[in-house]
């Protein structure tokens, strides 16, 4: 086979001990804690639904690393989500939620970046708003750690300081949604496969940024993930 140019790198996230985790796809729940579907004008449990961000959206921030991110084109409205990312291992069709853990490979910290004003237009407009989420530079990621070493995380403290005063606060324990639900539904819509990423949701408390602006997310027992604006 004969390329007709030479195709991009993998895209890869640093783990925690050493080695590169390669990614395939990434996948996103949208209002998946209730006082953020209640910020966000929604109500409730309902069904979960899914969204996608481009492999080549992830900034690798390597531990102890500031990441950095430009302010994004056409918004005016650049908005952090500091949420729980979950790395498959082991793909599969139609996973029980009972048999998910077997399936993650490891966790990290991640921001879901939003140009909010473009997604609220696409929303009102009855139109896909891939736009709002899906742009360069909008999924800053942490070291991966693996699961050997953290065991299921089914609570824990997430959250968000913008130039040290604290924006987003949460547990995981109010994911509307949990990690292994989550997973399961997915499951049935995608075969998913290993180098999969799923962004799990985000507490209350997400807003703007500007350049200049610093961002320290925090996952309890992941460490914590530093991203600045230019």
């Amino acid at each position: 086979m004969t390329l007709v140019f030479t195709p991009p790198a993998i895209t890869t996230v640093p783990v925690v001990g050493g080695g590169e985790f390669p990614v395939r796809r990434i996948y996103c729940v949208g209002r998946n804690y209730v006082e953020h579907a209640q910020e966000m004008g929604y109500t409730g449990r309902e069904p979960p639904f899914f969204f996608m961000k481009p492999t080549d959206a992830v900034v690798a921030v390597p531990d102890g690393a500031t990441g950095v991110v430009d302010y994004p084109t056409v918004t005016k409205n650049f908005h952090y989500e500091i949420e729980l990312v979950v790395a498959i291992g082991t793909g599969g069709r139609d996973i029980r939620a009972a048999d998910a853990p077997q399936h993650i490979w490891g966790y990290a910290v991640g921001l879901d970046m939003t140009r909010r004003d473009i997604q609220g237009e696409m929303k009102k407009q009855g139109r896909p708003w891939c736009i709002g989420k899906g742009f360069d530079q909008s999924a800053p990621i942490g070291p991966i750690t693996p699961f050997a070493q953290t065991g299921e995380l089914l609570a824990g403290a997430i959250t968000l300081d913008v130039n040290g005063t604290r924006q987003q606060t949460g547990d995981l324990n109010q994911l509307i949604w949990s990690v292994n639900e989550i997973i399961e539904q997915l499951s049935q819509a995608w075969t998913l496969q290993a180098g999969d990423l799923i962004m799990t949701g985000t507490p209350a408390g997400v807003g703007p940024v500007v350049a200049g602006d610093v961002m320290v997310g925090a996952v309890e027992g992941l460490g914590v993930l530093k991203v600045a604006v230019r």
